[in-house]
């Protein structure tokens, strides 16, 4: 019987996502940044919801569809409230929402993201059966891109070791570490009697 160390990892964005776009005002490519306020329009009863933006230079604003045409009935009244009192935390929610910005057809800045690499739980099992050379200390890493963050796996697995891209390549050529997507958003990353103190 062999034992295996398993560590689940989330990849969480600082803040809303910067969007790069040409603004009006500058005439030029600019980036918008999330104002954390919304814009809520009624006509009749139906309701567009929609995060601002706004470009960091100039404050030329860019509206992002939350909602188009939708019956007032069928947004929760919670979440409604929460549009008309500019609420922070939803707009920031919404701000880190891949789906929001792909919707709108919205080029996110991925160079100027920030994020935390936060550990989520670190457990030991017990393996029946040697599945390929796990040994007792072997160690696995479940990396969460949850927000489908475009980062390198290389990259991911570099920061959550705290290690550089190169060491991590180096290992993976070695045979030391062995990866896979497990998940559309999920890396699992194997290590072999490596000690690892995080």
């Amino acid at each position: 019987m062999s034992y295996c160390r398993i560590i689940e990892y989330e990849i969480v964005p600082k803040e809303s996502f910067s969007v790069i776009r040409g603004c009006a005002g500058c005439c030029r490519k600019t980036n918008f940044i999330n104002t954390k306020k919304f814009r809520v329009n009624a006509n009749g009863n139906k309701l567009d919801v929609w995060l601002i933006y706004q470009c960091e230079s100039c404050r030329h604003t860019l509206n992002l569809t939350i909602y188009e045409r939708k019956k007032a009935s069928s947004i929760p009244k919670e979440e409604y409230d929460c549009f008309v009192r500019n609420e922070e935390e939803l707009a920031e929610k919404y701000g880190r929402d891949m789906s929001l910005f792909q919707k709108n057809k919205a080029e996110i800045d991925f160079d100027r993201l920030h994020y935390d690499i936060v550990k989520l739980h670190d457990t030991t099992q017990c393996e029946d059966k040697d599945d390929g050379g796990t040994k007792e200390g072997g160690l696995v890493l479940n990396v969460h891109n949850t927000y489908g963050l475009k980062i390198r796996p290389e990259k991911q697995i570099a920061e959550t070791l705290g290690m550089s891209r190169s060491q991590v390549q180096n290992m993976l050529r070695e045979g030391e570490l062995q990866w896979e997507a497990v998940q559309p958003h999920t890396i699992s990353v194997r290590m072999r009697g490596q000690i690892f103190n995080q």
